[in-house]
């Protein structure tokens, strides 16, 4: 059994939304979202240069340890950002989840669905990720997916979600992604 790695797509087409890599071109409409006050309270906080920015996007283009996706309706606006890193084993992490302010609520499910499959098209089949503990709405997301909480910090609950609750979860919400993923090499 070969191990899962990290690879990144041109795109990841879904039902209404394509996950597309990210470059420096994105780095203004990254800094935007993940400034926006009523989005920032919950992630790490980022500078509103938008040259540093720029700088991490260049760098992150030859790291493989990660994928970071902008996240687009079918009409090519960014809607979002979403990004899969810290392998251990067959287990991944994904964060960096920010969704636009007015953005039809189904894109949530339709996002973290397509995060799921692509995983597993990677040979993934597990995820952990951690979720501030303030932010209830996400965190109560993640635990309707079949997350299991494995710890906690004063500030985070971390999480661990299993292939059999993955699965679960895709057919649960399969009307959300019902042709699948559609994934176009880079």
């Amino acid at each position: 059994m070969t191990m899962p790695a990290f690879v990144k797509p041109r795109q990841v087409i879904g039902h209404h939304l394509v996950l597309r890599d990210a470059t420096p071109a994105d780095a203004e409409f990254i800094v935007a979202l993940r400034t926006d006050e009523s989005k920032s309270r919950f992630i790490s906080k980022t500078s509103s240069d938008v040259s540093q920015q720029v700088a991490w996007l260049e760098k992150y283009a030859q790291d493989n340890s990660q994928v970071y996706f902008i996240m687009e309706d079918r009409e090519h606006n960014p809607v979002g950002t979403v990004r899969l890193y810290d392998q251990q084993g067959d287990s991944f992490c994904w964060g960096s989840w920010v969704i636009r302010e007015g953005s039809p609520s189904g894109y949530a499910v339709e996002s973290a669905l397509m995060v799921y499959q692509f995983a597993l098209s990677l040979g993934f089949t597990r995820a952990h990720f951690d979720v501030r503990k303030g932010n209830e709405s996400v965190w109560k997301f993640h635990e309707r997916f079949g997350a299991v909480r494995t710890e906690e910090t004063e500030l985070d609950y971390f999480y661990s979600l299993s292939r059999e609750a993955i699965d679960k979860s895709l057919a649960k919400y399969a009307k959300f992604l019902p042709g699948g993923i559609q994934v176009i090499a880079a």
